[in-house]
């Protein structure tokens, strides 16, 4: 087969998935976790309902791309389930018990589904969580490499232990069609093979304050 340049592939990439069916359709060609090991889900891949103020044990006080690459292998990262009890959302798929799940606003504009769980079934690159992301954006998005994505992705901030806090760095790419915005924003944590990531997903809503919400409710929580 021959090979587009890495922008036109991309480029194809996001218009095929800015005309996708919405909500559940959407989902349906999404898949919902990356492939894992042979290891069952434990404890840690259910969402947290209350997340911690601040990062506990010695972990860094940020969470850049560089910081994550020094986490402890046993370091556990989850999503705080800030929707939970929110009354602008609504749960519209419960938890899969494979580390995903998803809620909708009220009034049907938006939607945010959730995943987080094992990556080492990725083509991961050690001591690079940037690309490490990239990676896992490719494999949400399907038929792509790491190398086609990263000109496409933007670095954008994720919560940490508190919603206020933002200073976990993830990787993003976006897409529009008529009244339609998304986003898929995935962060991987390549010494402990673990990984996040979240699609926004708004028709006639606004993508970049829903955005904004999503992640002041829902900061990740990382304890070790």
């Amino acid at each position: 087969m021959t090979r587009t340049s890495g922008g036109r592939l991309v480029a194809a990439i996001v218009a095929g998935l800015a005309v996708l069916p919405l909500s559940g359709c959407l989902y349906a060609q999404i898949p919902e976790h990356p492939p894992i090991t042979d290891v069952e889900p434990t404890p840690s891949e259910e969402p947290t309902d209350s997340p911690i103020d601040q990062p506990t044990g010695d972990l860094p006080t940020t969470m850049g791309f560089a910081d994550g690459t020094a986490l402890p292998p046993s370091t556990r990262v989850e999503w705080g389930d800030g929707f939970f009890v929110d009354d602008g959302w609504t749960s519209t798929r419960a938890d899969d018990g494979n580390g995903g799940w998803a809620y909708g606003t009220v009034d049907g504009t938006c939607t945010a589904q959730f995943w987080q769980g094992d990556v080492t079934g990725l083509s991961l690159t050690p001591g690079d969580d940037s690309a490490g992301s990239d990676a896992l954006l490719a494999y949400v998005i399907g038929d792509a490499e790491t190398a086609d994505i990263t000109p496409a992705a933007t670095t954008v901030l994720l919560g940490y232990g508190s919603g206020s806090d933002l200073s976990v760095e993830a990787r993003q790419v976006v897409g529009a069609s008529g009244e339609r915005s998304w986003s898929i924003t995935a962060r991987a944590f390549t010494a402990t093979g673990h990984g996040v990531y979240v699609i926004t997903d708004c028709t006639g809503g606004d993508i970049d304050a829903t955005f904004a919400e999503v992640v002041a409710k829902n900061p990740l929580v990382i304890t070790g």
